[in-house]
């Protein structure tokens, strides 16, 4: 049996719906796990704005104490985390609250974690950086499609732009220290540093 998405055409054959509408679910609590602190407020008062109830955590320990004492209709969780692996809360939450719809984040995209994550119970994976719009579609995504893909994404090149840009700020822009996290050679990541960022 072929596990190719569904096309638009067999969609409207069939009469799929791309994307659920938030007034179809009762629980419309979202539960916001991320240690970055401007993006998780920026995307939280987002969807606040989209009328999600959210809930913010910044660490596993906090994300697992949410999913345990008031588990969320949804989440958006983050890989990596201070103390630990996102995946951990996204495991318990698939296992209290199976109907729960989880959608991963990460800035480290590849394709075992995809999977890992998949497996453990989020119905899409989504790399950094994210806005609102991308995480409501694809916690909204009906089951039988996927999640429109972005009218605009950003360029193979734009993104590691933003990648490498975002661990040189974390390294209070010191460039040997970056450039022995993203394992690169130190003049490679001045050149880079040095352009204006790809469209």
């Amino acid at each position: 049996m072929s596990t190719a998405p569904i096309s638009s055409y067999m969609r409207a054959q069939k009469n799929i719906p791309e994307q659920l509408k938030l007034s179809d679910f009762e629980d419309k609590s979202l539960l916001i796990l991320d240690d970055d602190d401007p993006l998780r407020g920026r995307l939280a008062r987002a969807m606040e704005k989209k009328g999600f109830q959210v809930k913010e955590a910044k660490t596993v320990a906090e994300g697992l104490n949410i999913v345990k004492t008031t588990p969320p209709g949804f989440a958006c969780v983050d890989l990596r985390l201070e103390d630990g692996n996102g995946l951990d809360v996204v495991k318990e939450l698939s296992k209290i609250k199976k109907e729960s719809r989880i959608v991963m984040l990460t800035g480290y995209g590849n394709l075992p974690t995809a999977v890992a994550a998949v497996k453990a119970g989020a119905i899409d994976y989504i790399a950094k950086p994210v806005d609102a719009d991308d995480i409501e579609a694809a916690l909204l995504a009906s089951p039988e499609s996927k999640a429109r893909p972005p009218e605009n994404p950003m360029s193979a090149d734009r993104v590691k732009w933003e990648h490498i840009h975002r661990v040189f700020e974390l390294c209070n822009r010191n460039v040997s220290e970056t450039a022995r996290r993203l394992k690169m050679h130190r003049r490679t990541l001045q050149r880079i540093l040095s352009k204006r960022s790809p469209r």
